[in-house]
């Protein structure tokens, strides 16, 4: 299938590992300049190096605390003057930690609102005015599969990328008529560094080992198995492509049917 994106311009939050730089890559492959921001600076200048050197496209990369409103509407504004528009962004600022109501004070609360929420919505201010401008535009929202199916010991996750999908919903419609699209795309148990972190979680509070956890999280799963990183950006390089014009206000989860939900 061809995407018809070869030569447009990428925005991607969280892009220096994980499920954002499977989606970097994604992107850069169907020949998409790339603005890419994360918090570590060495992993991702490493990542914009392999990218940009393999595809042969354009890279922008700056180390930015998403959390950080100023940081982040710098960053938005940047990509913009370098590369020149931005026409594809993905929000992605990874998931809030996990835990308990008694363990989270209201710091934790606030940090996670600043990141999963306002990130989103500062990222996609900064660039939706020429999305709308131009008559073109994708806005597409990493979030989880616990927006569907809340997820136990993540109430952080539960609560605020829930918030992030009702801001998208409501936002696809107010920008409908400009031919500016906003998805979600809601992962389930993905092998990443973030998941690696889930387990050890879940085997410290369950006294069981990460060999443990791992097997009752994947006997959930009707596939039998956690998703690739890969699988994932397909799914997202789909939604931003010619091919899915015809798609807003929908929130897709990639999870290998761990969710039994209806919608």
């Amino acid at each position: 299938m061809r995407m018809g994106i070869k030569g447009c311009v990428a925005l991607v939050a969280g892009a220096s590992k994980g499920l954002g730089r499977a989606v970097a890559r994604g992107l850069a492959a169907e020949g998409c300049d790339l603005a890419l921001c994360a918090r570590s600076q060495g992993a991702l200048d490493a990542a914009a190096q392999e990218l940009g050197t393999e595809f042969k496209v354009r890279v922008f990369a700056q180390a930015v605390d998403l959390a950080d409103g100023r940081a982040a509407a710098a960053f938005a504004q940047e990509a913009q003057e370098r590369l020149g528009r931005v026409d594809i962004l993905v929000n992605n600022a990874g998931g809030p930690p996990a835990g308990s109501f008694a363990e989270l004070d209201q710091a934790a609360w606030q940090r996670a609102v600043d990141l999963t929420l306002f990130s989103a919505q500062t990222l996609t201010r900064g660039v939706l005015p020429g999305m709308r401008e131009r008559r073109w535009g994708r806005v597409i929202n990493m979030t989880s599969v616990s927006i569907k199916q809340p997820l136990p010991g993540l109430i952080l996750s539960n609560s605020i990328r829930a918030a992030v999908v009702g801001w998208a919903k409501t936002l696809a419609d107010e920008v409908a008529a400009n031919q500016v699209t906003v998805n979600n795309v809601c992962p389930g148990w993905m092998l990443t560094e973030r998941v690696e972190e889930l387990l050890a979680h879940r085997a410290r509070s369950q006294g069981v080992s990460r060999e443990q956890a791992l097997a009752a999280v994947v006997a959930g799963i009707p596939l039998g198995r956690m998703g690739r990183p890969e699988e994932f950006a397909a799914l997202v390089v789909f939604l931003a492509s010619e091919q899915a014009a015809y798609i807003t206000g929908a929130s897709y989860a990639i999870d290998g049917g761990l969710c039994r939900s209806l919608t």
